[in-house]
């Protein structure tokens, strides 16, 4: 089209005439005289003009018209944002092939909260408002800069809402004869060091109105220096998870205070006042026989407990399925001994060495049994022959955190078992609690920190994609 247009707006208004008239009324070789004559006539040569200059009128607004229809019907994507996240994209005429715009802006966007700059053609902020929005984009073509007129191609961008905000909080049932907080969060000495623990109900159990499944206890015994914390994660699958993880945090804190006061652990206790900077063979194996006995006993007296409720609520004792770690802590002369027990797939970790080393005090039950994992509820765990293996003893001069945790923490901010032995793995946890994270959060992990309970509480509310279970973290330092 722009060729026969340009033919004919090139073409002689004589030649037209002779065209025109020859291909409507052919003349023979005898009167080319005639048309010669005609077509030299001003008042013929004048019209010939006008249908010309009408005929090159015709031919551009046909082509601009043409031009417009096919911008309308160019695919043009804009990318997606979300509400509350910084959002930068270009926007550009010649991305699209559109050098033919002499003028060129973007209307409407101001409603989502961002701005729009032609010179770069960024379009960039942090979204406020979710939706599809029409975007105008307004534009001239050649000839409109003279008539001031603005052509205009709607845009959509999608702004998708902060997934957050999706989350409900419904709160559990309080009439249910096993409710309990959705939360608890305590800061508080325990002994000679610090305890901080927070236990919070997954946004999977609050969108629903669900109860916490997770639980903890713990205890100080001033009359001899240990100290105990209990950790559990009731599985998400028993009708009564909640109550199991409760009982067995309480079954264990109960028991071993009755051991302590009783003076079961009198024979450690004179080993490691006056032990080394390191242990004997003999040392070690009375040490680990008492491990073995006492915290073993703790876990089949949590066992027991659990039976009972089973029977005694009419229930199976595998509504009531629920993990269980917990770990005894005293200081002597030499040193700290930590002894622990695990089952299920929640870590126990001691950082010490200046942050340095870090040892993984349980067995965790992860992988070996096709995904799933162990519970205290289960009799067969007591019946195993790696049930020796689910203790640990430690002894070190010092140490600068023990974590203990469910996988509400752990699989978010761990992923595997393997990272869990990584120094610098816990080195980077340490620093998403000291506030770099996402969330800009930070937990100050110092003693007499008034803020401490309720800065781990907010810290726990960390926004992790697809993890969304109850949460339990405790850290003694």
């Amino acid at each position: 089209m722009l060729t026969v247009r340009k033919a004919r707006k090139e073409m002689e208004p004589k030649q037209y005439l002779k065209l025109f008239l020859a291909t409507r009324k052919p003349t023979g070789e005898d009167k080319q005289a005639l048309l010669e004559e005609f077509c030299s006539q001003e008042q013929y040569l004048d019209a010939a003009s006008r249908i010309l200059a009408l005929q090159d009128m015709l031919m551009k607004d046909f082509e601009k018209k043409n031009r417009i229809e096919d911008i309308r019907r160019q695919q043009v994507l804009i990318p997606n944002g979300t509400v509350g996240k910084p959002y930068e994209a270009r926007l550009l005429p010649e991305q699209y092939g559109w050098q033919d715009m002499i003028a060129f802006r973007l209307e409407g966007v101001e409603i989502t909260g961002l701005v729009y700059d032609p010179a770069s053609g960024q379009l960039s902020g942090i979204p406020e408002q979710a939706g599809d929005h029409k975007l105008s984009l307004k534009y001239q073509l050649e000839g409109d800069g003279a008539t001031g007129t603005w052509q205009e191609r709607l845009l959509t961008l999608i702004i998708n809402p902060d997934p957050r905000s999706l989350w409900k909080n419904r709160p559990s049932d309080k009439e249910d004869p096993y409710w309990k907080e959705d939360e608890i969060t305590i800061a508080e000495k325990l002994g000679n060091k610090y305890l901080a623990v927070s236990s919070k109900r997954g946004r999977s159990h609050a969108n629903t109105g669900g109860f916490r499944d997770d639980d903890f206890a713990f205890r100080y015994f001033s009359e001899n220096g240990w100290s105990i914390v209990a950790v559990s994660d009731g599985a998400g699958s028993a009708r009564f998870a909640r109550e199991g993880a409760r009982l067995a945090c309480s079954a264990v804190v109960e028991f071993l205070g009755q051991q302590l006061m009783a003076g079961a652990f009198a024979e450690m206790d004179t080993l490691l006042t006056n032990a080394g900077a390191a242990l004997d063979a003999e040392a070690q194996k009375k040490i680990s026989h008492i491990v073995y006995h006492q915290l073993g006993g703790a876990a089949q007296h949590a066992f027991r407990q659990l039976e009972q409720l089973a029977t005694t609520s009419g229930a199976l004792l595998n509504d009531f399925h629920a993990t269980l770690i917990f770990t005894l802590v005293k200081q002597y002369s030499q040193g700290y001994a930590l002894l622990s027990f695990g089952v299920g797939d929640c870590p126990i970790a001691l950082l010490y060495n200046d942050l340095q080393s870090v040892s993984l005090m349980n067995k965790m039950d992860v992988g070996e049994f096709g995904g799933g994992t162990r519970f205290i509820t289960l009799p067969e765990i007591f019946q195993s022959d790696s049930f020796a293996g689910r203790f640990g003893f430690k002894w070190v001069p010092d140490f600068n955190y023990l974590f203990l945790m469910t996988d509400g923490v752990y699989d978010p901010k761990f992923e595997v078992e393997a990272n869990l032995e990584k120094p610098e793995r816990w080195q980077a946890f340490l620093a998403d609690l000291k506030g770099n994270n996402a969330e800009n959060t930070a937990v100050a992990l110092k003693p007499g920190n008034a803020d401490l309970p309720a800065q781990l509480s907010a810290w726990m509310d960390f926004w992790s994609p697809g993890n969304h279970d109850d949460r339990t973290l405790a850290i003694l330092f």
